[in-house]
């Protein structure tokens, strides 16, 4: 049915108890500063409001939440390399390293360790952005070619059915990436650019293996986010009525904040674990084929993209590598 243990994914979940928590304490700490700034912005506009009518002052509450939403979503913008960096990129290194049974530091050791190593991998996180980018977009062009078989089929319907597909295909790779930044830190290459073009030549000639894993997946996670969030709804009620201006739908808003962070903490890398192991078990004892190498190099501008840096960075190493051997 699928290619992963669930039982060993989270056994390696357990073993990376430090991570989760720091994860944990990132995301929850996230989905509070957008509660707090919300709430804060709406009571500022809850105080204007006094100035008018009820209309107004409803209409200021409102407007004051958004803003204070919004300010937290530009801060979040602003972190984005960051978070990818250390939080999600290191949780993936110490991940991989448990995949091949090796040893790993216990404690705040472990996300000291994951930092160093994603450090000697990618560089600046501005590096590890830029590459995580283009991965994204090669598999939206792998993705559109499994749409366009479906649109060459005489289905009925086949417009709403291909719309549905679209959509749960775009959250099942959203889990993808970052399976081949684990590529990047598994082979141990200092061309990241190189190895997440190998990685993704591979993933592309075991594209329907891979997707149905990663369906399996997409259901299950957000699945559980869904039950997660309805338990968060009776706290998140709360928080709705302590905001000024009673303002009803500040309750959903809440509990989809808090089920987010359990699922960005938790499931996702749940998730993560499960296709690095069925992908490193599907592409086992394989080699990039160039045909598939040609056929994505067609398709996608991302991917020649990648390519391009991929040599840049290549010629750049061999460069340095000459000029230390010379100065020797």
């Amino acid at each position: 049915m699928w290619d992963f243990q669930i039982g060993r994914s989270l056994g390696l979940m357990i073993k990376t108890l430090p991570f989760i928590l720091f994860r944990l304490a990132v995301y929850f700490g996230v989905a509070l500063a957008y509660v707090l700034m919300t709430g804060v912005g709406a009571g500022v506009g809850w105080g204007i409001g006094g100035l008018g009518d009820v209309g107004f002052r409803a209409g200021a509450t409102f407007w004051g939440g958004v803003v204070g939403f919004g300010i937290v979503g530009a801060v979040m913008y602003v972190l984005r390399e960051y978070l990818l960096y250390m939080v999600k990129a290191g949780h993936i290194a110490v991940l991989v390293e448990l995949l091949d049974d090796q040893a790993l530091p216990s404690g705040r050791g472990q996300i000291d360790h994951a930092s160093k190593v994603v450090k000697t991998r990618f560089g600046q996180a501005s590096v590890l952005f830029g590459v995580d980018q283009l991965i994204k977009g090669v598999l939206r062009a792998i993705t559109g070619m499994t749409r366009g078989l479906f649109r060459l089929l005489p289905i009925p319907g086949a417009r709403q059915f291909i719309a549905i597909l679209e959509a749960f295909l775009k959250i099942a790779v959203g889990f993808i990436d970052e399976v081949i930044l684990a590529y990047c830190i598994r082979t141990g290459s200092d061309n990241a650019w190189a190895s997440s073009q190998e990685a993704l030549v591979l993933y592309g000639q075991n594209a329907k293996p891979m997707l149905k894993n990663a369906a399996w997946l997409a259901l299950i996670v957000y699945g559980l986010s869904f039950v997660i969030f309805l338990v968060m709804l009776a706290p998140a009620a709360l928080v709705a009525y302590l905001i000024p201006g009673g303002w009803s739908a500040t309750g959903v808003i809440v509990a989809l904040l808090f089920a987010w962070s359990v699922k960005v903490a938790v499931l996702e890398p749940f998730a993560i674990t499960c296709l690095m192991q069925a992908y490193f078990k599907v592409i086992d004892g394989q080699s990039p084929d160039p045909e598939w190498e040609a056929k994505l190099e067609g398709i996608s501008k991302k991917f020649r993209k990648l390519k391009e840096r991929a040599t840049e960075d290549g010629s750049q190493g061999l460069a340095d590598s000459v000029s230390a051997q010379s100065a020797r």
